[in-house]
């Protein structure tokens, strides 16, 4: 039987979010047996930018990052919050190691094409994660962290969506361990009504996905999450938990199987 890996993903408004955070640290702390944290930052970014005198530009809740927005991704991702929650998980007994895809090679990435006529600039779609090098260093006892940055095997560090870091991640460690993983955001779960936060849909096949896409019930930025969660459990992860950031223990939320 594969031992038990958790790869929690946690987005950016909860990294904003003191009270939330210092929950979730707490409780990501309390997982018992190995564990990766991945977490996104791009409010954090936008702030930085802005005090800077660089303007942030979305397309579809996508960040366009142009050179001047990747130094800025860059610091923020891979320094100020991801060097920051490696602190304070050491404060909270967790042996953390933050890491980019560019260290160790762990994940490489290709410069997204022009999509519908939208050049993305330095942004990075997954092309392989490197489970094994993941696992030498969480059998070692260290927790990886990873920030949202790729590479792309040129010199070029690319600005990544953290939902599909996790997703990739955690399906390149299901060679190696019975994962979870488990995207925590600011709501209880998938809600089949947004103004009832107590609408949560307690599990999701792909024919539910469908569904709930066509009569418009799934829709917005849970499109590509679902997409990711649905990706990752056909590809051999145990299961995909969506829930709160304050109940990543696993018993509430929406569950995707296959």
């Amino acid at each position: 039987m594969k031992e038990k890996v958790t790869v929690v993903k946690v987005g950016g408004a909860v990294v904003e979010d003191e009270a939330q955070l210092s929950r979730l640290l707490k409780d990501f702390s309390g997982i018992q047996g190995r564990k990766v944290l991945v977490h996104g930052g791009g409010r954090r970014a936008t702030q930085v930018a802005a005090q800077l005198g660089i303007e942030t530009q979305m397309v579809n809740g996508r960040r366009i990052t142009d050179e001047h927005m990747l130094s800025v991704v860059t610091m923020v991702y891979g320094g100020l919050v991801n060097k920051s929650l490696v602190a304070r998980l050491q404060a909270n007994g967790v042996n953390a190691l933050g890491l980019t895809g560019a260290d160790m090679d762990v994940i490489r990435s290709h410069k997204r094409p022009l999509k519908d006529g939208v050049d993305f600039g330095f942004v990075g779609d997954v092309d392989r994660v490197d489970g094994e090098s993941l696992q030498a260093v969480i059998e070692r006892g260290v927790t990886p962290v990873l920030a949202p940055l790729t590479h792309d095997g040129q010199g070029h560090i690319l600005n990544t969506n953290a939902d599909t870091i996790a997703s990739e991640t955690a399906k390149a460690l299901a060679s190696f361990y019975d994962v979870t993983l488990i995207y925590c955001f600011e709501k209880r779960g998938v809600l089949a009504d947004p103004a009832d936060d107590d609408s949560v849909i307690p599990t999701i096949t792909r024919q539910d996905f469908d569904r709930y896409v066509a009569d418009g019930t799934v829709a917005g930025g849970m499109i590509p999450k679902l997409e990711n969660a649905l990706a990752a459990v056909d590809a051999g992860v145990d299961k995909v938990i969506i829930t709160q950031a304050t109940a990543i223990d696993g018993t509430q939320g929406t569950v995707i199987r296959r």
